[in-house]
């Protein structure tokens, strides 16, 4: 299992265990400097000012070795141009490496976007004048995302992928593969209910731990990187953990995973 991988060639190598924020993240900047000080160097903003983005405002010179990922709201090229803007402003940055189409959900919304006058045209201008390094898309819809991915106007993919709800084998990482898209995977621990057992667990069962869960996404070869967002220092720190083991699952354990998936899948609600 590869710790490292390369997104682009204009992009720096990259640890395959991002770190995104998320709304109510207790993550401050001096734990996101923990992070990259621990080797990850994958940030996935939320695009509100945040621990995360004031520790990439006072990168410095160590900008050069972090991969920035944003996701951009905006649906046509008039309303993305002061939404990237204010992300460079916010990051103190004068380049964004990756930004993804954000939950593009049905077809009429990604006609929208790659319509002329739609923001991925602007998103375009950004990476021919080098302010953008990639464009992506994140979207929970399969089929939709592998339509998207075989039209060539994307440089990466930010997917739904754990345990629980691996249709991305099937539906997914065989157009990224054969197209050589790297894929980006969140929700890893299905919101928690990975880590929460189940009624039909059988006896002496114990629920998955977050360095389970995540080396099942890594384990992957069609995962690029697995995002993780942990709400505060103590749940990060527990993450980093899966730093100073960085191992497959064992056969019994991958076993036990899957079918831990499967059980939370049956029990554990909808899935959006």
């Amino acid at each position: 299992m590869d710790r490292m991988v390369t997104l682009s060639p204009d992009m720096p190598g990259v640890c395959r265990l991002g770190l995104a924020t998320r709304g109510g993240s207790r993550l401050r900047a001096e734990d996101v400097e923990h992070a990259i000080a621990s080797g990850v160097n994958y940030l996935n903003w939320c695009g509100h000012p945040d621990g995360m983005s004031q520790a990439v405002a006072r990168l410095g010179a160590a900008r050069a070795n972090v991969v920035v990922a944003v996701q951009l709201e905006s649906r046509h090229g008039r309303d993305a141009a002061p939404e990237f803007e204010s992300y460079l402003r916010e990051l103190h940055t004068d380049y964004i490496d990756i930004a993804t189409l954000y939950y593009v959900e049905n077809r009429a919304e990604w006609d929208d976007v790659t319509a002329p006058d739609g923001a991925w045209s602007y998103l375009d201008q950004q990476k021919r004048k080098g302010r953008l390094r990639a464009i992506g898309l994140t979207s929970h819809q399969r089929p939709l995302v592998a339509a998207c991915a075989e039209t060539g106007l994307l440089d990466i993919l930010m997917i739904r992928y754990n345990a629980a709800h691996r249709g991305a084998e099937d539906d997914i990482f065989p157009v990224t593969a054969r197209r050589c898209i790297p894929v980006v995977t969140f929700t890893g621990l299905r919101w928690g209910a990975l880590l929460k057992a189940t009624p039909e667990d059988p006896p002496g069962c114990q629920p998955a731990t977050p360095a389970d869960c995540y080396r099942f996404c890594l384990a992957n070869p069609n995962v690029a990187v697995a995002l993780m967002a942990p709400a505060d220092r103590a749940e990060l720190d527990a993450n980093l953990n899966l730093l100073e083991d960085w191992r497959p699952p064992a056969p019994a354990e991958m076993l036990a995973i899957r079918a831990h998936g499967e059980r939370v899948r049956r029990h554990a609600g909808a899935f959006w």
